[in-house]
């Protein structure tokens, strides 16, 4: 049989079982099956130049074998209003998927600071534990299912039909455990403070912050960033200003739909431009590597000309190799003020996603001028952009430094990959007969 006339049989046979299935829609399209709800956090107290950074566990989140189709988040006051970047600073919020114990005691409340998740590949010792993500940082490291900061509002985090993350499934809970949900809120409130922009950037100078949250010294080289600027920490406020505590909330939308083989399951990759590579000397195996990913950088200032802004940009990059592969489904970057956008390549040089951030120009919450308020992303065609298993990757952040240090930056990388095309999970998840069609032809 020719190569044609195989490909035919085949386009055929899908066409005719789709057509044929009661619920064909849901292969070619959710939208008519998207659930949404609307939550909110726990309260977030915050006067004049304090910091709130918070862990709530078991949080209000869909229960179920179900697949997350998008993820979002805003700061709001206690009436519901949107509350701006120049009055609360959202530095960062994440949401972490986590088994615990059903036997275990509760000794703890909602928000516990020294309550610690692990990671671990045993359950034997552990009464709760992080489910992590499909990324390649060590440990407990960005392994968050979502995340984002001051572009949260515009931010697109929508996954395209018919792909979806996979949660819920009772054949992955270990016995005696179920699954639940923490977030982590950052935020700092910026109202009188001295200078908005280091407060933001967590500048320990401004915090008079000599250790970290667990009393250890700072090292005198560390500027600022997360050791400057944790929980209940004060940044400086102008001479005499005087304001009221406020009560704040993170308003929250997911959206869902019921997990079905109609379904492609894509994993989570998230990728750190601070991360450096350590091979083993006995290997160069990429098993046997260690990813130090520090999260957080410094960007110095430009030594050149002030008025030739184009030559002052801060370029970092390092490179990544990647164990598994797959279909690039969704990308999008995570930057502080100041990031000008981020570009990940593949070992050929080609471009698999570019994100650039926007900045704001006004007042409102949405468009505050100085701040950025949404990342582009990327939403190639299904196909159109692979990673190779193995394939090292390259990844860039650019700052500008054309007027003044930055510290504690980042240069995330959020990837969505489907290590399946929707006709390929087809063939393999869906009936005996249809399944069979290929080994016919073959």
């Amino acid at each position: 049989m020719s190569l044609a006339s195989k490909d035919l049989l085949i386009s055929l046979a899908i066409l005719l079982l789709v057509l044929g299935t009661p619920c064909s829609g849901a292969f070619w399209n959710t939208q008519n099956k998207i659930k949404t709800a609307v939550l909110l956090s726990p309260k977030i107290e915050v006067g004049p130049g304090s910091v709130s950074n918070k862990y709530y566990y078991d949080i209000e989140f869909p229960r179920g074998h179900v697949a997350l189709k998008g993820f979002n988040a805003e700061v709001i006051d206690e009436a519901g209003n949107p509350v701006p970047l120049h009055q609360t600073y959202l530095h960062h919020w994440v949401l972490v998927r986590y088994y615990e114990s059903k036997s275990k005691l509760a000794t703890h409340t909602n928000y516990d600071p020294h309550r610690v998740l692990h990671v671990s590949d045993s359950i034997s010792n552990s009464s709760e534990f992080v489910v992590r993500n499909s990324g390649i940082c060590q440990g407990n490291t960005l392994g968050q299912y979502y995340g984002l900061g001051s572009e949260t509002r515009g931010t697109n985090t929508d996954i395209p039909d018919p792909f979806g993350i996979e949660i819920g499934n009772p054949a992955e809970v270990p016995e005696g455990f179920e699954e639940k949900w923490m977030l982590n809120i950052h935020a700092i409130d910026t109202r009188g403070v001295e200078d908005k922009l280091g407060c933001t950037e967590c500048r320990c100078d401004l915090y008079n912050v000599t250790v970290n949250e667990f009393g250890i010294p700072l090292s005198p080289s560390y500027e600022g960033g997360l050791n400057c600027c944790y929980d209940q920490t004060q940044c400086r406020l102008k001479k005499g200003f005087q304001g009221p505590k406020r009560a704040l909330y993170l308003r929250y939308t997911v959206k869902w739909i019921d997990w079905d083989e109609y379904v492609v399951p894509v994993k989570i990759y998230i990728l750190d431009v601070t991360d450096t590579l350590k091979i083993s000397d006995t290997s160069s195996s990429i098993d046997s590597s260690n990813h130090d990913c520090r999260v957080e950088y410094k960007v110095d200032p430009c030594n050149s000309d002030p008025k030739k802004d184009n030559e002052c940009v801060h370029v970092k990059r390092t490179r990544l190799p990647m164990q598994k592969g797959g279909n690039v489904v969704y990308g999008v970057a995570h930057q502080h003020s100041g990031g000008i956008g981020a570009t990940l390549y593949g070992q050929d040089g080609r471009v698999i996603c570019t994100s650039m951030s926007n900045y704001g120009s006004g007042d409102e919450a949405g468009n505050e001028a100085g701040y950025i308020v949404g990342m582009t992303t990327c939403y190639p065609k299904p196909g159109s952009v692979k990673i190779f298993d193995g394939e090292t990757l390259t990844l860039e952040s650019n700052y500008s430094s054309s007027t003044r240090s930055h510290t504690g930056v980042m240069g995330l990388f959020y990837l969505l990959v489907a290590e399946q095309l929707p006709h390929e999970h087809y063939l393999t998840h869906s009936s005996p007969f249809f399944r069979n069609i290929n080994n016919v032809l073959n």
